[in-house]
């Protein structure tokens, strides 16, 4: 570890001149940014960046200090885990280069570009069409979004027999659950069946027999999934020849979030560059809380021995987001962990309020405590949107929503329908995915069956003549339609053809979708005049595209967020409380957080205690829950859920405990309240150290 890692907390930051363009970072950020800048070779760089930490500037000063040490911008690839990340550092790394060399136009337009930073996918899309021909694949594939891989699966389980079996057999979603699981772990079958879908064991023989299946139906059609991304990619860095070529491409590799990769990720990196050399990761493994997506923690806390020569380890743990008092609560949950690089979080924002451990009757009194101190720190000048309540799972805020609904305090939930999984954009995109990869069936499908009067039969017929015909606009002009559909199908086909003729302009080809979908649109939805708006947005979104080819890459591997009518702010509110799972919390921050449910049985969640890797991962939920307040934490703890239709009891209530990840050592950090319900009659009292026992004894025998 670096002597700037291993500084004491306290330690002052050195003096920088005024013209430093990397006066604004402290010793250990500095030390990141620097390393191994004019050595021979860059050996492999592990920075544990702590939350609030700076890790964004960091990584973004580092691809500045690159560049402006000869780096080639074009040699550099950064992998990040969403599109916006990848454009918000390589924006904040030409802000820095223009400092330092000027903002002359060439200037601008050779160091502000980095061509390879993107996601994982999106990346390995690109490689993948760059190397097809030498891997098998024909470079026109398209990419299936999980929605169209699952109902592949469910067809090709469908075919080989498996939905007439006499017990109950996995649909097709934890199918393809399981699949994925077993390509992004690089765990067998079994062992993946075992520990995370034991109902599912007996099934193992006839699962590999539907993945193989699965695999063959892909490649006939000339699809991959999101999954194959990474696994030819992975094939193409392990093989002897085509790894070192894949390595040779770039002289540095700079990876963000590394806590969130999984196994498959991982080994991409090390075929790549067995050695190490210009490999920096930047993560936190106090915050690898993605299991249920492959990810695993062991990649970040292995990472400083994975390659030929030993990492360097530096450490962020100065934070700017919270107050000390937050921080020393936080430390406390985590230094409790089993494994972890070890790192105390400091910050100079000094304040005397301790987080609330707030003692709560029940759910009811909860969600009505919740309001009454959202509305206080609203009086008190935070705005709603700097507020937020977070919960282990999406079914926890129910009560929440209600008291919050009923008292008019306008809120957005996080997790609504993704764009992607609205048919609306499912049907325009399957018109361009079958234009682009006529192979590709399941678009075929979908497309056809979008015509009155064709339904599944005809559409099988179609894509069964399109499959044996040398050019795929012959095969749709010659098909004979029934004859209800005539008029229609005339439309579809008169589309095909011009949609599959060379040399038509991006992104004509998606207007010209849109026009012929939109009286289908009106056909098959009551609002489609809502849903237009959403064909609207991703025209625009098609014109940041080159081509067709890129648009469906890359819209389905960082697909926007969220569809217009179905998420997003209140149209007529100026301001609106933040809900959100903890999952979806993670890279966020707000200056008050309150967090529902800090119970035994929410979290850990009572599905997560199966094994000391789960607790361990529940133990860092909480932790990064903790971590997104700035000013105001406040832990709720309910003392009675009631529960409905329990097998052999019925409905009935159930106490709880605090979470087992606050021990009565770490009170210390907070200030623990009771809050009690006498007549309507409300009152929060903190509760001093001699009577907290017997108060809360009371207040129990009064909710009975």
């Amino acid at each position: 570890m670096t002597a700037a890692a291993a500084a004491a907390p306290s330690a002052p930051s050195p003096a920088v001149s005024a013209d430093d363009p990397f006066a604004g970072l402290n010793p250990a950020q500095r030390a990141a940014v620097e390393h191994d800048i004019g050595a021979h070779t860059t050996r492999p760089l592990l920075v544990v960046a702590g939350a609030g930490s700076g890790k964004t500037n960091t990584l973004a000063h580092r691809v500045a200090r690159l560049i402006q040490g000869g780096a080639d911008p074009q040699r550099i690839l950064l992998l990040t885990f969403s599109r916006r990340a990848a454009n918000e550092m390589t924006q904040r790394a030409g802000n820095v280069l223009q400092r330092i060399m000027g903002t002359a136009a060439q200037v601008t337009t050779q160091v502000t570009t980095l061509p390879w930073a993107g996601t994982f996918h999106s990346i390995g899309a690109r490689l993948l069409r760059q190397f097809a021909g030498r891997i098998g694949l024909d470079e026109s594939f398209t990419i299936h979004d999980r929605g169209d891989s699952e109902d592949l699966m469910g067809l090709v389980r469908h075919e080989i027999g498996l939905t007439h079996t006499q017990k109950r057999f996995p649909l097709k979603g934890t199918c393809l659950s399981i699949y994925s699981r077993v390509v992004n772990s690089r765990e067998p079958l079994a062992k993946v069946l075992q520990s995370t879908f034991p109902w599912c064991t007996e099934w193992e023989a006839e699962l590999k027999r539907l993945f193989g299946a699965y695999v063959d139906a892909k490649q006939e059609q000339n699809v991959l999934d999101y999954d194959d991304l990474l696994l030819f990619w992975a094939e193409m860095a392990l093989d002897p020849e085509l790894g070192p070529e894949l390595g040779a491409l770039f002289d540095h590799v700079l990876v963000d979030e590394y806590q969130d990769t999984n196994r498959l990720q991982a080994a991409i990196i090390t075929g790549m560059k067995p050695g190490g050399e210009g490999v920096m990761v930047v993560g936190d493994d106090a915050q690898s809380i993605y299991s249920f997506r492959g990810a695993t923690v062991r990649n970040i806390l292995d990472f400083p021995k994975q390659f030929s020569q030993p990492a360097e380890v530096i450490t962020l743990d100065r934070n700017y987001r919270s107050t000390q008092p937050i921080l020393d609560a936080s430390n406390a949950v985590i230094a409790a962990a089993l494994e972890r690089h070890a790192k105390t979080l400091w910050t100079d924002k000094a304040a005397s309020k301790l987080p609330e451990l707030v003692l709560i009757p029940d759910e009811a009194e909860q969600a009505r405590w919740v309001c009454n101190r959202i509305l206080e720190h609203r009086e008190a000048g935070i705005k709603l949107t700097a507020q937020a309540v977070l919960f282990r799972a999406a079914s926890h805020s129910a009560a929440l929503e209600l008291e919050l609904m009923r008292r008019n305090i306008p809120f957005v939930k996080f997790g609504g329908l993704k764009f992607l999984e609205a048919s609306h954009i499912k049907d325009v995109l399957a018109v361009l995915r079958f234009a682009q990869n006529p192979s590709g069936r399941m678009a075929g499908f979908r497309v056809a069956q979008l015509i009155p009067g064709i339904g599944p039969a005809t559409a099988t017929r179609l894509l069964d003549a399109v499959a044996e015909a040398p050019e795929a606009a012959q095969a749709v002009e010659a098909f004979e339609a029934p004859a209800k559909a005539q008029g229609d199908w005339q439309d579809f086909v008169a589309l095909y053809r011009r949609l599959r003729t060379p040399g038509l302009r991006w992104p004509a080809d998606l207007e010209l979708a849109k026009d012929w979908y939109l009286p289908h649109l009106e056909r098959l939805h009551d609002d489609a005049q809502v849903r237009a708006a959403d064909l609207e947005q991703l025209t625009q979104l098609a014109g940041g595209y080159g081509s067709r080819e890129s648009f469906l890459a890359e819209i389905t591997l960082d697909p926007p967020e969220a569809t217009s009518d179905r998420a997003g702010p209140p149209l007529l509110d100026e301001d609106y409380l933040i809900l959100s799972t903890i999952h979806s919390a993670k890279g966020q921050e707000w200056k008050s957080v309150h967090v529902l449910n800090v119970v035994d049985g929410c979290i850990p969640s009572d599905m997560s205690t199966g094994s000391a890797e789960e607790i361990e991962e529940e133990r860092r939920l909480l932790y990064v829950a903790m971590t997104r307040a700035k000013e105001h934490l406040h832990l709720v703890v309910p003392n009675r859920f009631f529960i409905k239709q329990q097998a052999q009891m019925g409905d009935r209530h159930v106490y709880a405990s605090r979470t087992r990840f606050l021990t009565p050592a770490m009170l210390k950090h907070f200030e623990e309240c009771v809050w009690i319900t006498a007549d309507k009659a409300q009152s929060r009292k903190p509760m001093p150290e001699t009577v907290r026992m017997l108060v809360r004894n009371r207040a129990r025998d009064a909710w009975k």
